[in-house]
């Protein structure tokens, strides 16, 4: 009777901001999830309404089917095995569907994403009534891929219960889909992540839908297996940013300084092809590990200082840096930068140790008013399970 799908959310290990200019980046899932449940009503339920209901803002929103039929008049059920992009006549109907629900200023930030819900929804499944509950793990808008998971989560939970796909409904527990079958999760969440970012790189749903880690360069995507285990702190500096603006700064730097911001450019690049080395090179002993992570932190280090340089950092950023340095932790910004979250490498080797270590870091950076989280790197991508179906 019910489905339910969760979604990992990302974070940039190395390389944002140059990638646009040509370089190398590397991109994790987090073991931080977006979780969606699909049910629909039986026979006996009478209801005749789709519904969406937003559990960590508090929010549920109904739409009767005979509004959908009567507001979006190409609905009807799409080939779910050929995603399609939204149509600007859809657009604008899906539009004024969301404006009818009067969303507090506070919360004018969701209705992208329920735009791409009803885009989702109504393309895979028509009209067809139903109940969507959406709860995350990942704080919106701070640059951990939130609207890509809930992409790929709802894409996700909406194909296992169409005609497109055949699954073990009977499976006890989580599991996974076959590549071709993740392939068609990431095409629909991608054009869910289009309604919610016009122009989005495709990046954030396929780090989610496939997990494990991602390097890319100049449009090409190439998957990596990570074979050591990594363990990050996250911390939320609860300022937000313009994106594009940050962006753009970047490129007007490069104008300002071509040659030297050359220079930044090409250096971010060698970091990022060095991760991925680090990363994908066999592990024999815990030294070897504890080596690695050594390395990889003064990569880590090496890179925030060249973001720096790009001049996309913050004061709350720096204040996360000075606060992890002091216990000897390679800490840099995750995203666009300008505030958002900020990583910090944690080390495996030494459990007591590290655990001591993290309770006073999190202490003390929460005292400061900012949001931590531990989270593993480069786990497993999008996953469903099924309750109430008889094998």
């Amino acid at each position: 009777m019910e489905v339910r799908a969760r979604a990992p959310g990302k974070i940039i290990l190395a390389g944002e901001h140059a990638v646009v200019h040509g370089s190398t980046a590397v991109s994790a899932a987090i073991d931080l999830y977006t979780y969606v449940s699909l049910r629909f009503p039986t026979p006996h339920d009478n209801d005749d309404a789709l519904k969406l209901q937003l559990k960590d803002v508090d929010l549920e929103f109904s739409w009767p089917v005979g509004k959908l039929k009567e507001v979006l008049p190409e609905l009807g059920i799409k080939s779910a095995s050929s995603p399609s992009s939204c149509s600007l006549e859809t657009t604008k109907a899906i539009a004024s569907l969301v404006e009818e629900l009067n969303l507090v200023d506070a919360k004018l930030g969701l209705a992208s994403g329920i735009s791409a819900f009803l885009w989702l929804y109504t393309s895979i499944h028509g009209e067809k009534p139903a109940k969507v509950v959406v709860t995350s793990e990942l704080p919106l808008g701070s640059g951990l891929g939130s609207s890509a998971a809930l992409c790929v989560a709802l894409s996700a939970a909406l194909l296992s219960l169409s005609d497109s796909l055949k699954l073990d409904f009977g499976h006890q527990g989580w599991q996974t889909f076959g590549d071709s079958e993740l392939d068609l999760v990431n095409k629909w969440a991608f054009e869910g992540e289009k309604m919610i970012h016009g122009r989005p790189s495709g990046i954030d749903n396929t780090v989610s839908t496939f997990g494990n880690m991602i390097k890319f360069r100049s449009g090409e995507l190439t998957h990596i297996k990570t074979n050591m285990p990594l363990k990050m702190l996250v911390t939320n500096t609860k300022v937000g940013r313009n994106t594009s603006a940050l962006v753009a700064g970047v490129s007007e730097r490069a104008a300002r300084h071509g040659s030297a911001m050359a220079s930044v450019f090409k250096a971010v690049d060698s970091i990022s092809n060095e991760v991925v080395a680090i990363i994908q090179s066999p592990v024999s002993d815990d030294l070897a590990i504890t080596e690695k992570e050594e390395k990889l932190g003064e990569l880590m280090e090496m890179n925030q200082g060249l973001l720096q340089c790009m001049g996309v950092s913050h004061g709350t950023i720096e204040a996360v840096i000075k606060t992890t340095l002091k216990y000897k932790l390679a800490t840099k910004l995750t995203g666009a930068g300008g505030g958002g979250c900020v990583l910090t490498l944690l080390p495996t080797h030494d459990l007591v140790l590290a655990g001591t270590v993290v309770d006073k870091v999190i202490r003390e950076l929460e005292e400061c008013g900012f949001k931590c989280l531990t989270a593993g790197i480069g786990g497993r991508g999008m996953e469903i399970s099924f309750s109430g179906f008889s094998s």
